[in-house]
C-alpha cells in the first residue's frame, strides 16, 4: 500500500527476525566477535570453553525436561551421577577394568538409579506442592552424595579415589593454540554431539518421546487420554540421570573424581541459567546458551587470570541474556511455569465466633508467656557457646522471615538471600569498624543498602517472570561470596578496601548500651527479631500486604482492581532485602568478623530450605524452621545431625507437607474445634469437613422468603401471557 499524507507507512520486522533462535544466534556470534576483537582470545581457550559448556548443557538438559515434567527445579541435576561415576572410576582404578566396559555399567547404574528415584521418592511428592518437591531433589542430593562418597570404601581405594581422573579409552593429543587437549578431550567432543542429536531424534520421533512432549504441557489432559504419565516420569528421570552421569563421567576424565562433594550452586547457576534462557523448552537453546557461558567462563580465566572474576561476568553475562533472549509470546512469560510455585499455606485468624472466648485468649496469652519465659531464661541453663549458637539461630530467624514475605507472600523465588545478607554484613560492619559509628545507625543503613540491592536485582525478574528471579539471586549469592567479600579485590590487600577489617569489634548500641557479652547480644537479637516481626505483621495488615497475596493468587485479576503488580512486587523485593541485610549487620557483628563462606550459596540454598520446612506463607512456621535446621545441626550429636538433612529432610516434608507452620495451624484448629463443640457454637470454617445437618426449609418458610425478596425488590414483573 503506498504512502499517503499523514499516513506513514510502518516497516514490519519479519517473524524470523524476532525469533528466539535467530536473537541467540546473533548473541552468540557478536560474544564471539568481542572475544575475539576485543580480548584477543585465542582459538584453544574457546574450544575448551565449548569442551566445558557442553558438559554443562547434558546437566541443564536434564534440568528443562525433569521441569517439563515435574514442574520442579531439581538440585539433585548434577548428583545424579555421581554415585554412577564413583563406581565406575572404582572399576577402573581399582580393578582395573576396561573403559568401555565399566563405563557400561555405570550407564546401566545411572538407568536404575533415576528409576529408583523417581518411584521411591518423587512419586510419593506426585499431590505435594512443587516447593515442597524441589526443596526434597536438596535432600535427594544429600543422599547421593553420601553414596558416592562410600562407594570407594567397598573397592578400599579411598586415597587414590580422591581428585584421581579416568583415563580416557585411547590416547592422542590434539593442540589447538595454547591449549593442549588430551584423550578425554578428544572423546567429550566426540560423545556430546551424538547424545545431543540421540536426544533430539528421540523426543521428536520415537511415540514415549512424542507423549513426554505432549505429557509435559498438559499432564491432566495427558492422562484424561491414557497416557501413563507416571511412568514417563520414570522415563524422564532416567534421562537425567544418563546425562547427569555422562556429564561427570566424561568430566572426571578431565578434572578428576566428583566423590564426597555436593555439586550444587557452581555448576547448578551455570546450568540452570542456560535452561531459564531456553525458557526450559527451546533445547537447542539450552545448549547454545551453556556452550556460551563455557566460553566466556573460560575467556575470562584465560584474560584475567583469576577464577573470581568468573562470577561477576557471569551474572551481568546472565542479566543481559535474559534481558535480549525474546521472552516469549501469548501468555506472560512464566506465569503458568511459576504458578505451581504459589502453593504458600495461609494461616487463617482465629475465628470471630471464637476470638473474643476467654479460654481462648487466656490460652494465647499463657502460650505466648510460656514460649517467652522459656526464650528469656535460655541465658541462665546455656553455655556462652550454646548461647552463640543460639543468638545465631535467631538471626536466621530473621532471615528466613525475609524470605517469607518475597517467596510465600509476593511468589517470587530467590535462591540466594544470603547474599543480601552479605551486603548487609559488609556495610554494617564498614559502619562500626571505619566510621566509628553507633550499631543502631550501623543496622538501619545495612538494611537500606539491601533493600536497594535487592531492588536492583529484582527489577528484570519483573520483566521476564518465571524463575528469572531464582537464577538472578543465585548468581547475586555467588558473587557477592567470591568477588564482593573478597579481600584480595575489596580487602587489606587492595587499593579498593571496603571491607571491615579481620576483627569487628561489638560496639555499644544507642550511646551506650554494652552488648559484648554473649547474653547481652543474644537479648539484642531477641530486641532484633521482635521488631522485624512488628514490621512483617505491619505490612501483612497493610494494603500493600493485601495487595501482595492478591497479585500472588492471581495477578491479572489484582490488576484488574486496581492494584500496580510491579510496583507492589517491587515494595516486596526492598523489604525483602532490608530485613535480610538487617540480619546481615547483626550477623558481622556477632561473629566479630567477615567470611565469604558463611555467605556461599549452599547457605542460602539451606535458608530456602528451611523455610519450605517451616511452612512458606508463616512466619512463626520460618522460625521454627531455622530453630529446627540449625539447632539440628549444632545441638545434636553427630549420629542424629541426618535430622536436619537428607533422610531426615525427605521425611519431614513427606509426613508434613504444609511445613512446621501448617502442622501449628492444624493443632491449634483441633483446639479451637474442641472449644466450639464444648461452647455449642458452630464456625463454619472450622467445620468445612464436618456434616452439619439442619431440617430442610417448609414450604411456607420459602414462600415467606420469597415475598420478602419480592418486597425487597419492589416487586416483580407480570409475566407475558
Amino acid at each position: 500500500m503506498p504512502a499517503t499524507a499523514g499516513h506513514v507507512e510502518r516497516r514490519r520486522v519479519p517473524d524470523w527476525a524476532r525469533s528466539e533462535a535467530f536473537v541467540v544466534a546473533v548473541v552468540f556470534v557478536a560474544g564471539l566477535l568481542f572475544l575475539r576483537i576485543f580480548w584477543d582470545i585465542p582459538n584453544g581457550v574457546i574450544a575448551l570453553g565449548v569442551v566445558t559448556g557442553s558438559l554443562t548443557s547434558l546437566i541443564a538438559l536434564g534440568i528443562a525436561l525433569i521441569w517439563r515434567a515435574n514442574r520442579i527445579l531439581n538440585f539433585a541435576a548434577a548428583d545424579l551421577g555421581g554415585a554412577p561415576v564413583a563406581l565406575v572410576g572404582a572399576l577402573i582404578l581399582a580393578s582395573g577394568w576396561n573403559w568401555w566396559a565399566a563405563g557400561a555399567i555405570g550407564l546401566l547404574s545411572a538407568v536404575v538409579l533415576g528409576a529408583l528415584v523417581e518411584t521411591l521418592v518423587i512419586r510419593r511428592f506426585f499431590k505435594a506442592p512443587r516447593l515442597i518437591l524441589s526443596v526434597a531433589t536438596i535432600g535427594i542430593a544429600q543422599l547421593l552424595t553420601g553414596l558416592a562418597f562410600e562407594i570407594p570404601d567397598w573397592f578400599d581405594f579411598r586415597t587414590a579415589a580422591e581428585g584421581s581422573t579416568i583415563p580416557p579409552p585411547f590416547d592422542v593429543t590434539v593442540s589447538i593454540d595454547p591449549v593442549q587437549f588430551g584423550g578425554s578431550h578428544v572423546i567429550a567432543a566426540l560423545v556430546i554431539p551424538l547424545v545431543f542429536v540421540a536426544l533430539a531424534l528421540f523426543l521428536r520421533m520415537s511415540r514415549i518421546g512424542i507423549a513426554i512432549r505432549g505429557s509435559a504441557e498438559r499432564a491432566d489432559r495427558a492422562a484424561t487420554l491414557g497416557i501413563p504419565v507416571k511412568r514417563l516420569h520414570t522415563i524422564v528421570w532416567v534421562i537425567a540421570a544418563v546425562l547427569a552421569f555422562l556429564a561427570l563421567f566424561l568430566r572426571a576424565g578431565i578434572v578428576g573424581l566428583p566423590i564426597g562433594v555436593v555439586l550444587g550452586p557452581a555448576i547448578l547457576l551455570r546450568a540452570l541459567a542456560a535452561a531459564v534462557v531456553g525458557r526450559m523448552e527451546r533445547l537447542t537453546t539450552i545448549a547454545v546458551a551453556a556452550i556460551g557461558i563455557g566460553i566466556i567462563e573460560e575467556s575470562v580465566v584465560w584474560h584475567w587470570g583469576q577464577t573470581a572474576y568468573v562470577d561477576p561476568v557471569l551474572f551481568l553475562v546472565v542479566m543481559a541474556a535474559l534481558f535480549l533472549v525474546p521472552s516469549g509470546s501469548g501468555r506472560r512469560a512464566g506465569e503458568d511455569d511459576v504458578s505451581t510455585w504459589r502453593a504458600a499455606r495461609e494461616v487463617r485468624p482465629v475465628p470471630r465466633e471464637l476470638a473474643r472466648l476467654p479460654e481462648v485468649r487466656y490460652g494465647k496469652w499463657a502460650l505466648g508467656g510460656a514460649i517467652t519465659l522459656f526464650v528469656v531464661t535460655l541465658p541462665l541453663w546455656l553455655s556462652d557457646a550454646d548461647l552463640n549458637l543460639a543468638s545465631l539461630i535467631v538471626i536466621f530467624g530473621i532471615v528466613a522471615t525475609s524470605l517469607v514475605v518475597l517467596t510465600g507472600w509476593a511468589g517470587q523465588v530467590s535462591l540466594g538471600q544470603m547474599g543480601f545478607v552479605g551486603i548487609g554484613a559488609a556495610v554494617g560492619g564498614v559502619i562500626t569498624d571505619r566510621a566509628g559509628w553507633d550499631l543502631a545507625f550501623a543496622i538501619i543503613i545495612a538494611g537500606l543498602a539491601g533493600a536497594a540491592a535487592a531492588v536492583v536485582v529484582g527489577l528484570p525478574a519483573l520483566r521476564r517472570r518465571g524463575l528469572t528471579l531464582a537464577v538472578l539471586t543465585l548468581a547475586f549469592a555467588l558473587m557477592v561470596s567470591s568477588w564482593l567479600l573478597n579481600r584480595t579485590f575489596f580487602g587489606e590487600f587492595s587499593d579498593r578496601n571496603w571491607l571491615p577489617g579481620r576483627r569487628v569489634e561489638r560496639v555499644p548500641i544507642l550511646g551506650g548500651i554494652d552488648v559484648t557479652t554473649e547474653t547481652q547480644y543474644f537479648f539484642l537479637t531477641l530486641v532484633a527479631l521482635g521488631i522485624a516481626l512488628l514490621m512483617v505483621r505491619g505490612l501483612r495488615r497493610s494494603r500493600t500486604g493485601r495487595a501482595l497475596i492478591a497479585i500472588r493468587e492471581n495477578e491479572r485479576g489484582a490488576e484488574a482492581v486496581g492494584i500496580h503488580a510491579r510496583r507492589t512486587t517491587l515494595a516486596a523485593f526492598g523489604f525483602s532485602g532490608f530485613l535480610a541485610a538487617y540480619a546481615g549487620a547483626l550477623f558481622v557483628h556477632h561473629q566479630q568478623a567477615i567470611t565469604a563462606n558463611a555467605f556461599a550459596p549452599e547457605q542460602s540454598l539451606q535458608v530456602f530450605a528451611m523455610v519450605v520446612i517451616g511452612g512458606l506463607g508463616s512466619v512463626p512456621g520460618a522460625i521454627l524452621g531455622a530453630v529446627y535446621v540449625r539447632g539440628a545441626q549444632w545441638y545434636f550429636p553427630l549420629q542424629w545431625q541426618f535430622l536436619a538433612t537428607g533422610a531426615g529432610l525427605l521425611l519431614v516434608l513427606l509426613v508434613l507437607p504444609g511445613g512446621l507452620g501448617g502442622a501449628l495451624a492444624d493443632l491449634r484448629d483441633i483446639v479451637l474445634r474442641w472449644v466450639a463443640r464444648r461452647r455449642g457454637i458452630v464456625v463454619p470454617s472450622l467445620l468445612a469437613d464436618t456434616r452439619v445437618d439442619e431440617p430442610a426449609p417448609s414450604l411456607e418458610t420459602s414462600e415467606e422468603r420469597v415475598e420478602q425478596i419480592e418486597e425487597l425488590a419492589g416487586g416483580v414483573p407480570e409475566r407475558a401471557p
